[in-house]
Formats: structure tokens, sequence, C-alpha cells
């Protein structure tokens, strides 16, 4: 027995922690720093215009906190003949299970081709180099206390490399490094865990010559540490005071200096070999702060009626138990396991009985920290059925089971539930099991895409006439809120669907026509509204781009291949939409969009649009897309050679576009709620995109200002809520060198982490940005041989202290004046945040939670989008009215009723909280009138359908009635308009219940639309 655990910080079994620093001492100083924050040293001119500017001669950063959505990487296999109008995806929400990181044969890296200069055009750039994609962080560091046993089988350290500090500067001739060539080298790996966008290889630099440098000076740095370069003001030795920091340096401090980081850093540096000649690797975390993961190598070769291959299944090493004795009689002995994070794995293929595992169904993790994990085997094409590994207990042990199908995607977690789990199988079956995989039922045959709703509820959609291809257009759309026990029909003529917030979507096809609207729904498909949306036709598509249980973004591609649309915002019922950004690129054929959420300050979204000349700019909106603006210039970079105003250029961002042309861009941007205001990207200045190499830039407010952070192309990674930045650059060559910085990249120090360089594939972090850890994943080669290699670098010992209150300053956000009280005000309201200091070396913990105050703001035009038939010009705050709608009544039909809009063409953002001040005159009145509110509606088709038999009987029935009458009228009164009568109201009737249209609709539905990206919508919204 142990000690008692007072002091345990983090347990990674039981998941209690002790923060280093009280939030709640956090949100108390709030009060105390907000009445000095004016005085000297307690973080005054923290925003954007109070703080120092650098130099124009200074290499120091100019500024920005921030962070970048990270885009998708891997998703099930999609079921056959399914073609989803709402599955182009804008790369925003996660909510299904995570996949692993995925990995390619490093013998398929491509050379690297020359580029040509210029700017970037839609019509697509040249191919430059492969695909890859990182991951992003999350984790912890270990925990200590209580006299934890050390963890046992430490890896081999990296050995007493090098490491060294060194400054952003101008673009320098001298200081350039040469860029070789790409060549051949195989075994590329995708880092599948969170989602990121594919990698390819340099380019060579063909921009203009750069600018002069200026006068470098030198300052001693730790034995085995590289010089640190600074740039030096003119007629004065080093730059202090040009560093642009959040808390001025005292006189006696270096920019970002660690002592003894070689030391520190290689005794937490651990190696693990992996002894097998697989051709790709994947890895998953299984739970959200537990240390373990799980790595699969894979070798296969695909043979006509299956596929021959090997599979190996790694778990990280588990490297302590703690017992701790209890503090009091009545309580029991306390046991906490503590996991290393990847810095030792064990070979645990066995568990799985050495089965082959299909690669491209990925581990099954389950949601939050369930703990359960699903391999999929593959099976023999004359099987009955699949085969699936079962783990409950953090993969410690794996149970088979047989399926009495084949799996046709991976295994759907049911968010509420993690032991009901959703299956389709190759015949287009729906299978539900209750038991996590041990029993499987059957709960409908012929079923294109399901999808988990809330509270346990099933949607799919189902056909009736042979496959999911032939009735695209002519679905229907089911629900069960029994797990499969009863079933309701909430929709038809479906040609998709999709989740997003509270809402429901169905892209559903218009009565009569070929052409498809938007319908919406917000009670789970009991009654349903059209959008007021532009309908779109065979060659178009719609797409979600996000959508919370406020608003939705919604993307209307525009006819023809033209690669671009309109982005729509919806209102708090996502039906009455207005338009916010002309132009959007989103292109028809690869599906790609830069539409990117910056999850580290709210109302913050990153898109590209394409211009008149075809060339493709970045905009950006602060306020959830009620104005959207150009970047402005990074203020330590200059305009690149293709920008023709040099003096009126702005910053262009890389993201999926970029990636998918195969341009010099590993990674997509970066951003993480916990690291507030932080956004790291690859980007070009000048007047649109460039196909030159670019520069990694970060922005620490949300994208207002900008800053040169890295030359040339990086992979890079936030750990510690933003305290720890990591880099690695992106090269053809060999690396043994990360850089990091703990400032938010304004100084950075690197570190050698081996003697012997490996060709880099993978740099992979827990999920959420919490950890300490980083894993570098590679190979080495030899002459006859290749093995899988990972570095696993812990910096807890970097840095070494816990933050304290005097480390965090207050940031209001979206701030250019402090002083302004109307100033900071978004959708409503400000907030303060409590940021660490970029000067304090120390660590937020995993246990750190971001503390803000809110604050309400008086309405004022800010606060409301243009309302419905009304739009901003490009650089102008008013709304004016749409010329194609002016002069004519702006009525929308709602749940059957037709509505009159009164408006001076504003409304209110959804989810705004602003109170008072402005408020524009917006009415909707009732005109008590019905009208055609959806096309979908069940009950209407199927009376339509069903009483086809039963009109014409009544029909038929009625004009014998009819005749016998008219002989009995003509004889004793005279007349025989009454016939004539009768029979328009019944025509009537049944042309406006559409009887006549239905054959014509499910003919026209049959037509293919050409051009069409095979996506999935839970990409989009899940």
């Amino acid at each position: 027995m142990g000690a008692p655990c007072a002091g345990l910080e983090n347990p990674k079994h039981r998941f209690v922690t002790k923060p280093p620093f009280q939030q709640s001492e956090l949100r108390d100083s709030l009060g105390r720093l907000s009445r000095r924050r004016r005085s000297p040293g307690a973080g005054a001119g923290e925003s954007r215009r109070a703080r120092p500017r650098a130099p124009r001669w200074a290499a120091g950063s100019a500024a920005g906190r921030g962070g970048a959505a990270p885009a998708e990487l891997g998703r099930p296999a999609r079921p056959r003949g399914e073609r989803d109008d709402l599955s182009r995806l804008g790369r925003s929400s996660q909510s299904a299970p995570r996949p692993g990181l995925g990995t390619q044969d490093p013998r398929s890296r491509r050379r690297r081709e020359p580029m040509r200069s210029g700017r970037r055009r839609r019509t697509g750039g040249p191919p430059m180099g492969r695909r890859g994609r990182a991951a992003r962080p999350r984790s912890a560091g270990p925990a200590r206390g209580c006299g934890a046993a050390p963890a046992a089988g430490a890896g081999a350290g990296a050995g007493a490399g090098a490491g060294g500090r060194w400054r952003r500067r101008r673009h320098s001739a001298a200081m350039e490094r040469p860029r070789a060539a790409a060549h051949g080298l195989g075994l590329p790996l995708l880092l599948l865990v969170q989602l990121l966008p594919p990698a390819s290889l340099g380019q060579d630099r063909l921009d203009a010559p750069p600018p002069p440098a200026a006068p470098l000076s030198r300052w001693p740095g730790p034995v085995g540490v590289s010089w640190g370069l600074r740039a030096a003001a003119p007629g004065g030795p080093g730059l202090r005071a040009g560093r642009w920091r959040r808390s001025a340096l005292q006189d006696d401090q270096d920019c970002g200096r660690v002592r003894d980081v070689v030391a520190k850093l290689a005794n937490n540096t651990h190696q693990h070999v992996f002894d097998d000649l697989s051709v790709s690797v994947s890895l998953s975390w299984v739970g959200d702060g537990t240390g373990i993961i799980l790595v699969l190598t894979t070798f296969h070769v695909p043979l006509v009626i299956m596929t021959f291959g090997q599979s190996k299944l790694y778990r990280s090493f588990l490297s302590a138990h703690l017992y701790c004795q209890p503090t009091s009689p009545d309580k029991t002995v306390e046991v906490y396991t503590f996991e290393d994070y990847g810095k030792n794995f064990k070979d645990i293929t066995n568990l799985i009985n050495n089965t082959f595992i299909r690669t491209e169904f990925g581990m099954a993790i389950g949601p939050e920290n369930s703990g359960k994990v699903i391999l999929t085997a593959e099976v023999s094409g004359g099987s009955h059925g699949g085969r699936i590994f079962r783990s409950s207990d953090f993969a410690k042990n794996f149970v088979q089971s047989n399926l009495p199908f084949h799996p046709l995607t991976q295994m759907m977690y049911s968010p509420q539930n993690s032991d009901y789990l959703l299956a389709l199988s190759t015949e287009n079956g729906l299978w539900v099991s209750k038991d996590f995989g041990g029993k499987w039922e059957e709960i409908h045959k012929a079923v294109c895409l399901a999808k988990w709703g809330s509270e346990n509820t099933i949607f799919f959609t189902t056909y009736a006439n042979g496959s999911c291809k032939a009735d695209l257009g002519a679905l229907e759309l089911w629900r069960t809120s029994d797990l499969g026990k009863s079933f309701k029909t909430i929709g038809v003529k479906i040609y998709s669907f999709g989740l997003g917030g509270r809402f429901l979507f169905a892209s559903v096809m218009a009565d009569k026509d070929t052409t498809r609207r938007i319908h919406v729904s917000t009670d789970q498909g009991d009654t349903w509204s059209m959008a007021q949306l532009p309908s779109v036709g065979q060659e178009q598509f719609y797409s979600i781009l996000a959508a919370n249980d406020d608003m939705v973004f919604m993307h209307v591609d525009e006819p023809g291949d033209t690669g671009y649309g309109t982005i729509f915002t919806s209102d708090d019922r996502g039906i009455v939409y207005s338009k916010s950004l002309d132009r959007h690129l989103y292109t028809t054929t690869g599906g790609e969009t830069d539409f990117t959420n910056v999850t580290s300050l709210r109302g913050v979204y990153i898109t590209s649009v394409l211009s008149e000349d075809n060339s493709i700019q970045t905009m950006i909106t602060f306020d959830q897309g009620g104005r959207w603006k150009h970047l402005r210039k990074p203020e330590n970079s200059e305009c690149d050679a293709t920008a023709k105003n040099k003096n009126e250029c702005s910053l262009h961002i890389h993201a999926s576009y970029s990636i998918s042309q195969k341009l010099n861009v590993p990674m997509a941007p970066l951003s993480e709620p916990k690291a507030v205001g932080i956004v790291i990207a690859h980007g070009s200045v000048g007047d649109a995109i460039s196909v030159m190499i670019p520069d990694v830039y970060i922005s620490d407010d949300g994208g207002y200002s900008w800053a040169k952070m890295l030359e040339g192309p990086h992979y890079y990674t936030i750990l510690d809520s933003g305290g720890i930045i990591v880099a690695i650059e992106h090269s053809s060559h060999p690396i043994n060198v990360i850089k990091f910085s703990t400032d938010e990249g304004q100084c950075w120090q690197t570190y050698m982490f081996t003697r012997e360089p490996i060709y880099f594939t993978g740099l992979a972090s827990e999920p959420g940005a919490r950890s300490m850890n980083i894993s570098i994943w590679g190979f080495t080669e030899s002459f006859l041989t290749r093995q899988w290699v990972s570095y696993t670098i812990d910096f807890k010992d970097v840095l070494e202290r816990n933050c304290e209150e005097k480390d965090y300053t207050i940031w209001l956000a979206h701030s250019a004046d402090p002083g302004d009280y109307g100033d900071g005000c978004i959708l409503g309201y400000k907030e303060q945040y409590l940021r660490l200091r970029k000067s304090s070396v120390c660590q937020n913990g995993r246990d750190y939670v971001v503390t803000k105050q809110p604050s309400v703001c008086p309405c004022s035009l800010e606060d409301f989008l243009c309302d419905f038939g009304y739009f901003r010009p490009e650089n102008d705050s008013k709304c004016v009215e749409q010329p194609e709608l002016k002069g004519h009544d702006l009525e929308f039909c709602l749940y059957g009723r037709e509505e009159h809009l009164t408006t001076n063409g504003y409304r209110k953002i959804p989810g705004d909280r602003c109170q008072g001040g402005v408020n524009p005159v917006r009415e909707v009145k009732d005109l008590k009138k019905k009208c055609t509110s959806n096309f979908l509606s069940p009950e209407k088709q199927n009376s339509k359908s069903n009483s086809v038999p039963i009109i014409l009987a009544t029909v038929g029935l009625m004009l014998v009635t009819v005749v016998a009458g008219v002989l009995i009228v003509k004889k004793y009164v005279c007349g025989g308009r009454f016939l004539v009568h009768r029979y328009s109201v019944l025509q009537q009737h049944a042309e406006a219940n559409g009887v006549d249209g239905v054959d014509a609709l499910d003919t026209a539905s049959h037509t293919h639309k050409s051009g069409y990206h095979d996506d999935s919508d839970e990409d989009l919204l899940e």
C-alpha cells in the first residue's frame, strides 16, 4: 500500500484530476485583473490596436491567435447507388466514431514536379506531389504523485540530439535553404485520427528575389542547442522591444528561451521499432484522456474474389498500476492505471487470432470513454457472413463474433448507448444489435442510407424498384424510434437526406418537374417546410456546410459546371434564408470546398471565392456569415511576385482545394477550442492564392491579424491548450529535427530527436489539444528492409511548472479598442477571456478550462443579417434589395399557410443575444391562404396513389348516377349543367392533388446526374 493520494494529478484510468490552477480562482481573478488591466505590466495593450507593433525591419511576429477546423480524412464506405445532395462537405462538424490514422505504401510517393509561378486558378494546378494527412492533437502527460512506479519498459531514447532556437524573420537570400526535388520514397502515413486533409510533396520556389535581410545578432544558447537568430534594430543591438507579445519581456529574458532543453527532451524521448514489413499503418486513440493507442499494420494483395493479406495489432504499453491507501476506514483502496501515450507498444495480434483486418473499415472506436473497439475481419467470398472482434475494456481483450451478413460499412454506434449498433449489409439490409454486436437482427430490407438520430431514433431511405440508383429521387424516408419494432414513413420522392443540429433535411423532387427542393423538419420528420432556397436541377447540388441548433449554412450550386455557388444562411427555423456570399468555391466534380469553421473563436468562418478572372481568393466572416471580407496582409510579410499592387495585397489561405490540386500543402488550417484565438494555416500573400510554395501563418486573435510563423510548408500541431506548438518541415528527404514554440509561434527552438534520420510520414497527438505528448511516425530504409518506427516526445519537463494567476491576462475577443464599450460585440455580446501570457513558460494542464466572462451588448445593425430578398454588396454595411425581387411582394409558405413579409431588409442573426438599441421593423403576417409548403408529405402522397382506384370507381358510380339523374332532370326540369359542374370540380381536385403527375415524376427521377461526386453527408453533419 502506498501513501494517500491527496496530491495525485491526472490518474488516467479514473480520470480524476486536480487542476494545477483552479478555474474558480481564474474566474475570480477576472475582476482583479480587469481593475488593473491598464496599469504597467498588467497586460495593457492586449488588443490588436493597443499592442506594440513589430518594426517593419524586424522579424517579429505580427500577432494572431486562432484555429482552423480540421478537414475530413476518411469515412465509412458508402452504400452503393446512393447519391447525396446534402453530402457536399464543408468539413466542419463531427460526431461519428473517429477512424484511425491511415497510411499508404511509402513506395507510392510521386516525384516532385516543377511549379509554374503565378496565381492559382480553379481550372487546376499542375500535379505536384502526393497527398498525406496529419493528425490533430489532444492528450495529456503522464500522471505523477502518490509514489507512482516508474514506467516499465521505457523505450530507447533518442540520445543527445541537438536542439536550437531561432526567431521568425523576413525572407532572406542568405537564410533561404535550398529545396531539392522530391523522389519516390514510399510508405506515406495518412493520419486518420482527426480527419485532416491530404499532403503533397514540396516544390521548387519560383517567387521573386527576397528583400534584403536585416543584420543578424546572435546570443549564446545552452550546450547542444543551435544558435538562435533574431533581427537587429537599425543602429542598435539585438531586438527586444520589437517582439509582439501579450506581455513585454524583461531585459534579462531571451526570446522564448528554455534552459537545458536537450537534456529535458532527451530524457523524455521514446523510440519504438515495429518488427513487421507492412505497407500501411492506422492509429486510433481509445477514449478521451486514457493514453491508450491502437496501431493496426496491414499488408494485402487483392485477388479476384478475395483479398489476401496480413494484419498486426499493437496496443500502447501499460506503464504502471498504482495502489493508494484509503484516507479513512470507510473507503476502499483506490487503484490507478497509467498508460504511456505511445512511448512503448505491445503486439496483441494473438487477441484477434492473427486475423486479417479490413483496412477500409478501420477501427471503430466507441463514443466518449466507453472503452469499446470493433475490428472487422476479412473473410472468404464463400462465407455466409462476416466476422468482427469486439472489445469493451479498452482493447485489453477481444471477443470474436460471426455476423449473419457481410457488412457494407463500418459499424455505427448509437450516440446515446454504445451497446446499440447499426450496420448496412452488402445486400442492402439494415441490421441492429442491442448487445454490442453479440446478436443481430435485420429490421428492414432495400435500405440505401441509414443514420442515428436522437433518443435512439434511426432514419433511413428505402427503395421499391430494384436499387438505390434506379429509385434516386423516388426513395422513401422512414423512421423508427424503437429499434425496428415499428416504422413511420416521413417522406417520399427523396433524393437524399441529412442531419445537422436539431434540423432534419431532405432533398426532394419537386412536383411535375425534374428539379429538387430542400425541405426542413425540426420535429424528426412529423412536419416539414420547404426552405426558401432556389431549386436545383440535375447538374446542381445542395450542400449543408455547417449546422447547429441556431442556424444553417447552405451552399446552392450555380447551373452548369461553374465550380462555384452561393452561400445562404438560415433563420432559427431553418426555413427562411438570406444570401451571404456569392461565387463560393465548390467544385462539381471533385466536391472540394475550403469552407472552414474556426473553432477557437465563435462566429468565425473562412472560405474561398472564385473571382471573375478565375483566381481564388480567401474570405473571412467574424459574425457568422453576416458579412465577409479579405484577410489582412501580415505585417511581417511582403506581397509575392503575382501581386499587381504591392500595397494592396492580402493573405490567402490554402485548404482542401489546394490539397486536392496537389499543391505543396501538407495540412489544412488548424484550430482548437481549447487554444482560444489561435489559427494556423498555410498561405500566400498576394492578389489571390498562388501556386508558389506557401509559408505557415498564425493568428492569435481568431483571424483578425496574421503573422508569418514558419518559412515553407510544415506539419504542425497544438499541445497543452496552446502552451506549445510543434512543427516538422515538410520534406522529401529523411528528417530528424522538430521545432517547437512556447510563445504561440513567435520564437522557435529545434530538437534533434534521433541521430538516424527517418522518412517522415505523420505527426500524431491525442485529439483535443490537451496533450503534452507528440508522436512522430516514419520508417527507416536499408538495402533490403524497411521498418516502421515511432518517436514519442513528452514536453512535460519543458514546461516545468504549473501556471498560476500571474501567468494569465485578460483578453477581449473581437476587439480593436478595449476602451470602446461597444467594441468586441459579436452576435449580441462580448467575451473577456483569461489567456496565458506569451512570455509565461508553464503548463496549462490537462484540466485547463477556458475561462470567459460574457456581457450583453445593445443591438446595432451589426446584429442583423440581410433579410429574405436583400443582400449586402461587397464592402458595404447596408442591405439592399435583390434586383430580381424588387417591387414584388415577399411571400413564402410556412406549414401550409401563406405568409407575407414586411421588412426593412434586416433580420436578427440566429443566436444573437443583443438587447435594446436598434430594432429594424420586421413583420410576418398570415395571409390566411393555403399553399403547398412541401412536396413530400407521405400522407398526402399515399392518399394520391392509393386513392386513384377509389376515385375512378367513385367517378364511374357518379357518372351512372348522374346519367340517370340527367334523364330525370331533362324530363322533369330542363337542364344539364349540373353534371358539367360536378365533373369540373372533381377534375380540378384531382389535378390539385397531383394525381396526373405521379407517373411522369417517377420517370423523370431515373435520370442520373452527370459528374456527380459520390460523397457521404456523414462527413458533413456528423
